[in-house]
């Protein structure tokens, strides 16, 4: 027996391991001290009420025998593909049924995504970056370059022609930075794939947090992008589902390598490896594509967007430089006074009772960065700023 030695190149803990032993530490140091988190992404809202409803009349279904359901569809029931495709054909987007795959989530699909490409594949990845795309490539023993995230291209980096890529890593809304890719942006993406026949897993897991309708909410808007893209988004934001757990992938039909449509591979992979989202979660999700639906889940997105005009307008007020926050529920901000990303976390959570996530966690470029969440209770969320302004 030998074991994949590619897991001993990843750091020690993941990052938000790291996190909660520093602040598990620190809670059993200072019992009674009143930590708020606005580090973790996972929202605080209570699911949207048709989709509750929807998940209850499910579970009576399973206890019938006329309704009771055993093994589902492994691209996923029916009924839940054609309210995404619905949904996506509000955005003058068409798809078809057979290219929708319902999933537990973005993360785990994005990870997965990695079984149908060969392990000789270049990998590029913006800096700063979610952890899992790093952590999942290093893991298969692939080779991951980077392209670079700063402020001065305002944490969006664009293709760089000397680089060659297999397959790219693309976020927007971003995590961790909260920045937003326009759509000449995303084209410039497109072509650069097109031209050098690589693949781009789009992250869309934040889409409906974009209100701006001049930003694009799916890789798919862009031209070109059926033959180069897969998207993957997921309910956890969308609809507050980080606990029931639901997403999707699309994969167009047309979008091949090597001759085989990756469309058929990744069905192939899901038959082998994937039973499906259970029934009761799935009718959850197909609610929350509903008029109803919708309108619930947009209130909560409307709630954690004014949590993040609250951050940013306090950090505006307190000279701090910051982009996100706008189009998405994080705020990236550069740590205070020449401060370390480590250095900022630890002097805010002894001083301030408060956690995020150093920026440094989430890359080379990350340092000297931190981000904050829009997640939070709004109570919370107002006494953690001014606990900010008082201690900064």
């Amino acid at each position: 027996m030998r074991i994949n030695a590619h897991y001993l190149e990843l750091k020690d803990d993941y990052l938000f391991a790291e996190i909660a032993n520093r602040v598990s530490a620190f809670q059993s140091a200072h019992p009674t001290a009143r930590i708020i988190r606005l580090g973790i992404g996972d929202v605080t809202l209570p699911l949207p009420r048709t989709a509750v409803e929807a998940m209850r009349a499910a579970a009576a279904d399973m206890g019938e025998t006329s309704t009771f359901k055993g093994y589902g569809d492994y691209p996923g029931y029916a009924f839940l593909r054609e309210a995404i495709a619905g949904y996506y054909q509000t955005k003058e987007i068409a798809l078809e049924m057979d290219e929708i795959f319902v999933g537990d989530g973005a993360k785990s699909d994005l990870g997965n995504i990695l079984d149908i490409f060969g392990p000789d594949n270049t990998v590029l990845i913006p800096d700063p970056v979610y952890p899992v795309y790093v952590d999942t490539n290093v893991m298969a023993g692939r080779r991951v370059t980077y392209v670079n995230g700063s402020a001065e291209n305002g944490f969006l980096p664009l293709p760089e022609e000397s680089l060659h890529a297999d397959v790219i890593y693309l976020c927007s809304p971003n995590n961790p930075t909260g920045a937003v890719y326009s759509r000449s942006g995303l084209k410039r993406w497109v072509d650069y794939a097109l031209d050098n026949r690589a693949v781009i897993l789009f992250d869309a897991a934040y889409e409906a947090f974009i209100h701006d309708p001049n930003l694009p909410t799916s890789i798919f808007e862009i031209e070109g992008a059926r033959r180069c893209a897969i998207e993957f988004c997921s309910l956890s934001k969308t609809a507050g589902f980080t606990g029931v757990r639901c997403g999707y992938t699309v994969v167009p039909r047309e979008l091949t390598a090597d001759g085989v449509p990756l469309n058929k591979l990744w069905l192939r992979r899901q038959a082998t490896k994937f039973n499906g989202v259970s029934y009761i979660t799935q009718r959850g999700a197909s609610a929350v594509f509903t008029p109803d639906g919708l309108t619930e889940a947009r209130a909560n997105i409307a709630y954690y967007l004014e949590n993040a005009r609250l951050i940013r307008e306090a950090l505006s007020e307190m000279g701090i430089w910051f982009v996100g926050g706008e189009n998405a529920p994080y705020i990236w901000l550069k740590c205070p006074n020449g401060l370390g990303s480590w250095a900022f976390f630890d002097k805010l959570l002894t001083e301030a009772h408060v956690v995020g996530t150093p920026g440094a966690g989430f890359g080379q470029n990350g340092e000297g960065y931190f981000r904050l969440t829009a997640f939070g209770a709004r109570d919370n969320v107002v006494e953690a700023l001014a606990r900010l302004k008082a201690d900064f």
